[in-house]
C-alpha cells in the first residue's frame, strides 16, 4: 500500500489511469486505526486490479478538504483521476469498502 503526501498525491492518484483507491485517515482517528488492517487485506487480494494507497490528512489537511474529505475515515475510488465513489465514518466497513470495489472491478 502506497503512502501518499501532499506532493505526490496529484501524480498518484489525479494523473494516474485506472482505479486507484485512497484510504484517508489520520493519528488521531481510532476508527481509522481499526480499519487499517481491513483495508490492508484488501490490498493483498485486489492488488492486481486496483492501486491502493493511504493519505495522512493531518500532514494534508488542504487537500484533503479539496478532495472534500469532511469526514474520517474516508475511503474513496478513483477512476483516471476522477472521485468516483466513496465511503466515509460509520460507512467505512471492511465488507462496504470490499462491496465498493468489486463495482469498478
Amino acid at each position: 500500500m502506497l503512502s501518499l503526501d501532499k506532493n505526490i498525491f496529484e501524480t498518484e492518484v489525479l494523473q494516474a489511469e485506472g482505479y486507484i483507491l485512497v484510504d484517508f485517515w489520520s493519528e488521531g482517528c481510532e476508527p481509522c486505526k481499526a480499519l487499517m488492517p481491513d483495508i490492508e487485506k484488501l490490498s493483498e487480494e485486489y492488488a492486481d486490479k486496483i492501486k491502493f494507497c493511504k493519505l495522512d490528512t493531518t500532514k494534508a489537511r488542504r487537500l484533503a478538504i479539496k478532495q472534500k474529505v469532511l469526514g474520517l475515515p474516508t475511503i474513496a475510488i478513483y477512476k483516471d483521476g476522477e472521485k468516483v465513489e466513496e465511503v466515509t465514518k460509520d460507512d467505512a466497513t471492511k465488507e462496504n469498502v470490499e462491496n465498493m470495489i468489486k463495482k469498478y472491478l
